[in-house]
């Protein structure tokens, strides 16, 4: 079984070499051009692959397509970023996570498109009379048509950008919070700062106020040192609160 496993791999790698061979510059330019003109969100696009597409199939078609545009082996002046949008399409479709998420978004859009277009057969009574009489074969059939793939393709890109948009507006929602609450952090910082110098300032001036103090028990009022202050002059009425010069009578 591993024999014949080897056997076929050896099989695809003549034929590979083989296509190669007969692949022309323009060819491998055109198919730099095809993927750097993919819409960015869906890497489905990115490797021309159906959405029904297996893990597999992701393996073989990137093998077949980063072949064909490797840097090495083609001239285009954009071979390199093309094959790196390969090289991205094939992890996002490898990873379950990622693929899950396209394929719900994906799901989403036909069943959009399907019930518009029950709504449309409502009015259409042919169509309806014929949708029953075939049992679903008609809607199976109307799946299964090009026209269908290609308004699932363009509804998938829409639903895709909604759902960027919406992340995005969300990201920047939660920068904008963050450097918010990084503003509030930065300002209680300084505030605390402040207090500490308050507090080490005022704890500095301790024995010049203890001092003061000391000087203000034994005066009875603070004064500088060595000032030499006029006597208080008696006023002639009790009753007054404040100092009086004496008045001449004449």
């Amino acid at each position: 079984m591993a024999g014949k496993s080897s056997a076929n791999t050896t099989d695809e790698d003549l034929l590979l070499k083989s296509f190669f061979a007969e692949v022309s510059e323009v060819e491998r330019d055109n198919e730099v051009g095809r993927i750097l003109s993919c819409f960015k969100l869906n890497p489905f696009e990115y490797l021309n692959l159906p959405f029904k597409a297996s893990p597999e199939d992701v393996k073989k078609q990137y093998r077949k397509l980063s072949l064909l545009v490797h840097p090495d082996k083609c001239k285009h002046p954009q071979a390199k970023e093309a094959f790196a949008a390969l090289a991205k399409a094939q992890q996002l479709l490898l990873d379950q996570q990622e693929r899950d998420y396209i394929l719900s978004q994906v799901t989403a859009a036909k069943e959009e498109l399907l019930a518009k277009r029950r709504k449309q057969l409502k009015k259409d009574t042919a169509s309806k009379i014929k949708s029953l009489v075939d049992e679903g074969k008609y809607d199976q059939q109307y799946e299964q048509s090009e026209e269908f793939q290609q308004e699932l393709k363009l509804k998938v890109r829409e639903i895709l950008t909604e759902q960027e948009w919406r992340r995005r507006k969300m990201q920047m929602r939660i920068s904008e919070e963050e450097g918010r609450l990084k503003k509030d952090e930065e300002e209680q910082k300084e505030m605390w700062k402040r207090k500490r110098e308050h507090e080490e300032q005022w704890e500095g001036t301790r024995e010049q106020r203890v001092s003061s103090w000391r000087d203000f028990m034994k005066t009875g009022k603070k004064g500088k040192k060595g000032e030499i202050r006029p006597p208080k002059l008696k006023t002639e009425d009790p009753n007054k609160s404040y100092v009086q010069r004496p008045v001449k009578r004449g």
